[in-house]
């Protein structure tokens, strides 16, 4: 059981190593930022050499692979975070340094069960790229296929379940202030999150998730999943195929290669709708580093590790708000709120359809690149605190991936308008599944299942059932001892868990 003064003193070392890296400066220059906030960082850097320019790339890597993952997602957001801040951050998606070979060899022949020569005829020992989970090496198999070799970074697991445990301690004693803060459940998204980043531990699991993607993206011509090879795969190496192509990150060298990029930014968003409304399964960590263009124009991705899934009931309730946005019906996207859950049901329908025409109207019809995302995020923001929305950790994944695309897009096409990129796919798919054909086949498929259910249903009358498409059950929260010793140390502990919960916060949103 880790103590509340290891959790202090690591969130204490987490934020001298942000401060001395320059990577706070914009918090403790930042007006609106609480003023206790502001102090903290202040005190953080005291007796520091911060430098010039911020590295925001250092200080993340030297976090540990948790606060790496929350950088490559700022990388997609030159727009909030800057140009010059996202271009250093980019070093984080696969410009790592690499762990030395040996530990490598190790790693594979444990994995594998057998020498590295019986699976390889060739493995070149210098990785071609690193991140924050593991590593990739590129070889040829004993058959003659070229293929890439990824493995686990050694002590990544460890490194991560210290993190994650002061992560769940810190969202403790923040929500234990109860107010405001209580209302985003920063436990549940700890809990989600660490749902999320355990899945990529197990490259298994990230094969089995590759598979599954290729299958359903048939139906998408330009968008491609490398095949798996399963005899060279295990918990803590995979082998795929070999993918020769430019990362999106390189926007030069795509303009050199004769690429069309508003093609390839329009290819990426429906892509990505086709997974997350049509399928219901989507890759959630779609970042440049993970994304290839070919050469006749199709984009791969790699990386399987964090992947999402939305139910029907849900897809149809996204798929609706888009198109009422789209559109400007936003008595329809009020409307499915209520129907959802997401607005408590004291508040009034006609009040919260103004307040969405409120934030939506000003950006109707804009290129991205002439929309204030600070402004949009702000009007947001304040419609949740406003009509008492709690944070939903099943929808949290989705949100993220949905901006971190519109990252990598307009990153390709800074003309591009979502809207109208996204508008004819979720059209095409809301007339597919609310018309009277579905409708029907839907109507008849339920009566059935009801009736299979029925003798189930007499026995547990009183029991209570979730309705169709509803949340989730969230994920169990361990309990955790709050900080009660003295209000000196309450304050100081959910200061300091403040900042690490804000910049989680930020992660999830980003």
């Amino acid at each position: 059981m880790t103590t509340t003064a290891t959790h202090l003193w690591r969130l204490f070392r987490w934020g001298r190593t942000l401060a001395r890296h320059g990577a706070l400066r914009g918090i403790e220059r930042d007006p609106l930022a609480p003023p206790a906030l502001r102090r903290l960082v202040r005190i953080a850097r005291i007796g520091a050499r911060v430098p010039d320019q911020p590295r925001y790339a250092e200080a993340f890597q030297a976090l540990g692979p948790a606060a790496i993952k929350f950088g490559q997602a700022l990388a997609t957001r030159p727009d909030l975070v800057g140009e010059e801040a996202a271009t250093d951050l980019l070093r984080l998606q696969d410009q790592l340094p690499p762990a030395p070979f040996e530990q490598i060899r190790t790693s594979i022949e444990q994995s594998l069960n057998r020498p590295i020569a019986d699976a390889y005829a060739e493995f070149d020992e210098v990785a071609v790229g690193a991140a924050s989970i593991a590593q990739v090496h590129r070889a040829v198999t004993t058959d003659g296929r070229k293929v890439a070799v990824k493995v686990l970074r050694p002590g990544v697991e460890e490194d991560f379940t210290r993190a994650l445990e002061t992560y769940e301690w810190a969202a403790a004693q923040v929500e234990g202030m109860g107010g405001e803060v209580a209302r985003l459940r920063p436990r549940l998204i700890v809990a989600t999150f660490r749902q999320w980043t355990l899945r990529e531990l197990d490259l298994r699991r990230e094969a089995a998730s590759a598979s599954e993607l290729a299958e359903l993206m048939v139906a998408e011509p330009g968008f491609d999943v490398p095949a798996i090879d399963w005899a060279r795969t295990g918990r803590r190496v995979m082998t795929l195929e070999w993918i020769d192509g430019i990362k999106l990150s390189r926007r030069a060298d795509l303009i050199a290669a004769g690429h069309d990029l508003p093609a390839l930014a329009a290819r990426l968003v429906r892509a990505f709708l086709r997974q997350a409304i049509a399928e219901g399964f989507f890759h959630a960590d779609m970042h440049q580093g993970n994304l290839f263009a070919r050469a006749d124009g199709s984009i791969v991705a790699i990386d399987f590790g964090i992947m999402g899934r939305v139910d029907r009931r849900a897809r149809l309730w996204l798929a609706e708000i888009l198109h009422g946005l789209i559109t400007g019906n936003y008595a329809r996207v009020a409307e499915i709120h209520f129907e959802a859950g997401y607005v408590p049901p004291h508040h009034n329908l006609a009040e919260f359809t103004t307040a969405l025409r409120a934030v939506g109207e000003p950006i109707r019809g804009l290129k991205v690149k002439d929309i204030s995302i600070g402004h949009m995020l702000d009007g947001l923001f304040a419609i949740t605190r406003d009509f008492d929305m709690p944070t939903q950790p099943h929808l949290l994944l989705l949100q993220k991936t949905m901006v971190m695309v519109e990252g990598v897009a307009t990153a390709l096409d800074p003309d591009i308008n979502m809207w109208e990129t996204a508008g004819p796919f979720v059209k095409e798919w809301l007339r597919g599944e609310l018309g009277p054909e579905a409708k029907i086949a839907d109507t008849v498929l339920r009566d059935l299942r009801t009736i299979q259910r029925l003798p189930e249903l007499l026995r547990r009358i009183e029991a209570s059932y979730p309705p169709e498409g509803a949340a989730p059950p969230p994920p169990p929260l361990r309990e955790i001892q709050l900080v009660r010793v003295g209000a000196g140390w309450r304050h100081v502990a959910t200061a300091a868990a403040g900042v690490l919960v804000g910049a989680l916060g930020m992660w999830i949103f980003i």
